[in-house]
């Protein structure tokens, strides 16, 4: 019993240290990020590959989010804000209806496309597992930033701070 002990904590080790190490493609800060075309609320294709030179914020949420709710007005600030410098911030509906979705959006004021994500394919290449989460994403198309979570004021500022070219 005594010798079968440091097998099973060395297999715990192996298991948590593989859990824990980030698929290779996967949405890491620092790598490019996934990407993606999708179709807004409006029928309009939305590409990241095609907002290459801008700052872009890719926010996984849904209508049924409470957190999603409070995030609204900080992105629309945000964007007001930042449009000068050509923010742009794509909103990507995890797991909800897009009727449900577009009454949110109408219902929040957001200025910004949402787009639905059949399947769950582009939610399973940022490795969502449920919203809110959010990426902030260089004009070369690096991921300098994500926030799993409900983000605050300070932690938009500070995941903006990270894509916003100086000026």
């Amino acid at each position: 019993m005594a010798a079968v002990l440091p097998l099973v904590l060395l297999g715990l080790i192996v298991a948590v240290l593989a859990w824990r190490v980030p698929a290779p493609g996967a949405a890491t800060v620092g790598s490019e990020a996934p990407g993606f075309t999708l179709v807004d609320l409006d029928g309009n294709p939305i590409s990241l590959a095609g907002l290459r030179g801008r700052p872009v914020v890719v926010n996984f949420w849904a209508s049924w989010c409470g957190p999603c709710v409070e995030e609204f007005p900080l992105l629309r600030r945000a964007v007001e804000r930042h449009a000068a410098d050509g923010l742009f911030v794509i909103g990507i509906v995890f797991q909800d209806r897009s009727t449900a979705a577009r009454e949110f959006m109408e219902r929040n004021g957001a200025t910004w496309p949402a787009a639905m994500d059949p399947g769950g394919r582009v939610a399973e290449a940022y490795e969502i597992l449920g919203p809110p989460e959010t990426f902030f994403i260089d004009g070369a198309g690096i991921i300098r930033a994500r926030h799993i979570g409900q983000f605050t004021e300070s932690s938009l500022d500070d995941g903006l701070a990270t894509i916003m070219r100086s000026r």
